[in-house]
Parts: structure tokens; C-alpha cells; sequence
């Protein structure tokens, strides 16, 4: 029982920082393309605490983390959304984009380093935190993948979206009130799981072999 306590709570960990990292991806992409709204509300920042939802990042990833299997599996979570004026970019929908694959660029750019470092640590034949690491890595692809490739609101995919059908933002956001209702909802479409999950996995294998692993 103890062993299963840490391994979650171990989860749980890498999920807070993975999601910490990939807001902080948007917040500071926006910065950069001419709009300070979070900055002024302290989001660009790696301190967790500031991108910390209560429902998405907590009650949700630890229900998925530590109910049994066949419920926990179809629950998910996320991080508070990071606020931005696209108003404010200096080209808004080119910007609009790289702010939106911000967030997904930089879990994957984690996983690549963490299996680089994965393959360091495995000189030594430190073989435990090589899994973890290795298992962190495949996380922060989820992570991309999942927010990627669903293209509903609030989710990542849905802004690029956004733009290709010519949506206002304001019947975007509208939309995004609805929150991970859908979300929830779409996922628990198994062929929805088996693209995500395959995706993932096919990336981290390749990613993996890169890294210099069987």
C-alpha cells in the first residue's frame, strides 16, 4: 500500500511540473509577441502555485492517479489557462498560433531532454531513475498530444482551430466556458484514447531509440 501512495503521489509530481512548464511556455511566448496580460498577473513564472487550478490541477489528476484503473483511466486534468489579449499581438493570428503551440512545444522539447538525461544517468546504472525519468517523458508527450490533436475548448487544439474556421474569439471563449465537460466527454470515446495514446506512444519509441535506448 505504501509503495502505491508514493508511486502516485510521485505521478502526481511530475504531472504539476509538466503542466507548470507548458503554461509557462504560453505565458512567456505571449510576452514575447507584444502581450504583457500575464506577465502583470504573474504568470510568467515556474512557481507552480501560480498555475495551479483547484478542480484541474488537483482533484482530477489525483482521482485519475489514485482511483482504481477502471475509473481513474478516463479522468484527466489540466492547469489554470494562462490569460492572454490577443489584441495585443503584434501579428495577431500568426501570434495567436505560436502562443498556442507553446504550451505543446515545450513538453515535448522536456521529454527529448529527459531522455537525454535518461540516457546519461543510465551509464551508471542508476536503473530506477532511468524508468522514472523515462516515464515522465512519455508523460510530458501526453501532455502535448492530448492538448494537441483534441480540438475542443479550452484544450490547445481548439485555438488553431479557432482560426482556421475564422472564429471570433468571443465565440471562442463562450464555447470554453463549458470547460472539460467535453473534454471529459470525447475521451471516453475509445478510438479518441487509442490516437492519442498511439501517437504517444510512437513519438516516445522514436524519441527513445534517438536517445540511444532499445
Amino acid at each position: 500500500m505504501d509503495n502505491w501512495i508514493a508511486d502516485g503521489l510521485i505521478q502526481y509530481l511530475m504531472l504539476v511540473a509538466l503542466l507548470t512548464f507548458h503554461e509557462f511556455g504560453h505565458a512567456w511566448t505571449a510576452m514575447k509577441c507584444g502581450d504583457d496580460t500575464a506577465k502583470q498577473m504573474g504568470r510568467v513564472s515556474l512557481n507552480p502555485i501560480v498555475h495551479i487550478d483547484p478542480i484541474g490541477t488537483v482533484l482530477m489528476p489525483l482521482l485519475m492517479i489514485f482511483l482504481p484503473h477502471q475509473v481513474g483511466r478516463f479522468l484527466i486534468g489540466g492547469a489554470k489557462p494562462v490569460p492572454v489579449n490577443p489584441s495585443n499581438y503584434r501579428y495577431p493570428n500568426r501570434d495567436d498560433i505560436l502562443v498556442t503551440l507553446a504550451g505543446p512545444g515545450m513538453n515535448l522539447l522536456l521529454a527529448v531532454v529527459i531522455l537525454a538525461v535518461a540516457r546519461i544517468v543510465s551509464v551508471f546504472g542508476q536503473d530506477d531513475v532511468v524508468m522514472l525519468l523515462a516515464q515522465m517523458a512519455h508523460l510530458s508527450l501526453i501532455l502535448c498530444f492530448f492538448n494537441l490533436l483534441l480540438p475542443i475548448p479550452p484544450l490547445d487544439g481548439s485555438r488553431i482551430l479557432r482560426i482556421m474556421v475564422g472564429m471570433s474569439n468571443e465565440q471562442y471563449y463562450r464555447l470554453a466556458q463549458l470547460g472539460y465537460i467535453p473534454v471529459l466527454i470525447i475521451w471516453q470515446i475509445p478510438g479518441v484514447q487509442r490516437f492519442i495514446l498511439g501517437t504517444t506512444d510512437a513519438v516516445f519509441d522514436m524519441l527513445a531509440r534517438w536517445a540511444g535506448f532499445a
